[in-house]
């Protein structure tokens, strides 16, 4: 198989859907996944950290992976089917005058779900989990797959070019939550956000009780507004205590056009980075810094952030007027269990050290980024030739290729937040994906391997996205 994807997620699909609009046909193309469908783990992620289908993602409305060209945009596809002018008015007025428009989870599992069918993507798939890549002597790669059942145990894709796209190696928790669980094996009330935990929401419907939600991203402030929608909505009695590594008190940054708004222990931000990393100034002067430079830039720009969202600000203020909402900064020590089952958390803070009590701890810190924790990347550190950047993830080139792992005239690629450190900032989002298959795609065709998508093929494949025709 000349091209081998592995991963199966959006990262693998919007890669696939570059080569195949490059005129790539589909038995030249194998996307190893133990997944059902490309949005599989991003709709389940979405889902449990508080983003049901009819909820807004955090994502540009040109931002489309179901859509190489971003035209039309959410804004206009909603506008168009819903007979409205409100997104686009509500686009125009961004970000001075509104919040920054962003699509509905669900439309963006519509996209895609009619994208795959368009593209033939199904066929293309091969179930199982990939042990390992490794390069052949002759040139090129075996990618070792282990099917899901059936009487063969390992299956060899030995092809000129690999892809991976692997995404996150799992949940990360905080050291004192995770030997909490471990100690008292209680999976029930310390949690992660991006777990199942309805438990915790329909508990709190029975009768009244008190959460303690960690972290100050996107996520953090997608369970608070869950829990402040439900107190609303069904007339709860929930307290709500809030701790912050770091409090932010106001706008911050290393000068005047560089800073980035904060206030109530929240960084604000709309998008995890500043727009122009995917096509403006900041992308072009990432794509010169090497080592130390490129690793303090990520550092002035990144960072814990959500954006400003007029209604849970709202419900905010109202808990901080009536009590029942608290927020602090601090560190936790350590959590126990005490006699009337509920949880006690010791935290350090400017003022010494204080107890938190609460039924539950969700916690909203994020996803395992170490990337030895995932199969194929640690093998590939080990024994492919591969390094780490700046950051700790893989190192790849301006066009996504791993360093170091070149096997005669094929080549291995990268994409995604595996490669996070790199030469382009924005990889873990939508659009950065499609900028990484779209460099992928462009180094393949200046390899001889397919076609360039030029001005006419572009106008031409356009036509046939919109009307729906098959490649």
């Amino acid at each position: 198989m000349p091209f081998v994807t592995v991963g199966g997620g959006i990262g693998s699909f919007v890669t696939v859907d570059y080569l195949r609009i490059a005129g790539v046909p589909p038995e030249q193309i194998r996307v190893l996944s133990n997944i059902d469908h490309p949005w599989q783990t991003y709709q389940y992620l979405t889902r449990v950290s508080q983003i049901p289908e009819p909820e807004r993602i955090r994502s540009d409305s040109s931002s489309r992976p179901d859509n190489i060209w971003g035209f039309p945009s959410y804004a206009l596809a909603e506008a168009w089917r819903d007979r409205t002018l409100r997104p686009l008015v509500h686009v125009l007025g961004e970000p001075v005058f509104s919040d920054y428009w962003t699509p509905r989870a669900g439309d963006v599992f519509a996209g895609l779900r009619r994208e795959s069918a368009r593209i033939g993507y199904d066929a293309m798939v091969a179930k199982g989990v990939v042990r390992m890549v490794r390069k052949r002597d002759q040139g090129g790669y075996f990618t070792v797959l282990t099917p899901p059942d059936g009487p063969t145990r390992r299956v060899a894709y030995r092809s000129r070019f690999v892809h991976l796209a692997v995404g996150y190696p799992g949940l990360r928790f905080l050291p004192d939550l995770q030997k909490f669980r471990e100690e008292h094996g209680d999976f029930e009330h310390v949690v992660n956000a991006y777990e199942p935990h309805e438990h915790v929401y329909e508990f709190l419907k029975t009768r009244p009780g008190t959460v303690l939600v960690r972290g100050g991203g996107i996520v953090a402030s997608r369970v608070l507004q869950r829990l402040m929608d439900d107190r609303a909505k069904h007339g709860l009695q929930t307290q709500i205590e809030h701790l912050f590594r770091t409090y932010v008190t106001g706008a911050h940054g290393p000068h005047l056009w560089a800073r980035r708004r904060g206030g109530d222990g929240f960084a604000y931000q709309g998008f995890n980075y500043p727009k122009s990393v995917w096509g403006g100034q900041l992308k072009a002067r990432m794509r010169r810094l090497e080592g130390p430079e490129r690793a303090a830039a990520y550092k002035g720009m990144g960072g814990t952030n959500t954006p400003k969202r007029r209604r849970w600000q709202q419900q905010m203020r109202e808990g901080r007027t009536a009590g029942w909402y608290r927020a602090a900064q601090g560190t936790v020590e350590k959590v126990w269990p005490d006699t009337d089952g509920r949880l006690v958390s010791v935290v350090a803070g400017e003022q010494g050290f204080r107890e938190i009590r609460a039924d539950y701890v969700i916690d909203c810190t994020g996803l395992e980024a170490d990337i030895a924790e995932h199969r194929v990347l640690a093998d590939l550190l080990e024994h492919g030739g591969a390094g780490r950047n700046p950051l700790g993830r893989l190192d790849v080139e301006r066009h996504f290729e791993v360093r170091g792992t070149a096997s005669g005239d094929g080549a291995l690629y990268a994409s995604g937040t595996t490669t996070l450190g790199g030469y382009f900032p924005g990889v873990d989002t939508f659009l950065g994906l499609q900028i990484a298959a779209q460099e992928i795609a462009d180094d393949l065709a200046r390899r001889g391997w397919c076609r360039r998508i030029g001005p006419i093929r572009s106008t031409v494949q356009w036509w046939r996205w919109a009307l729906g025709r098959p490649i």
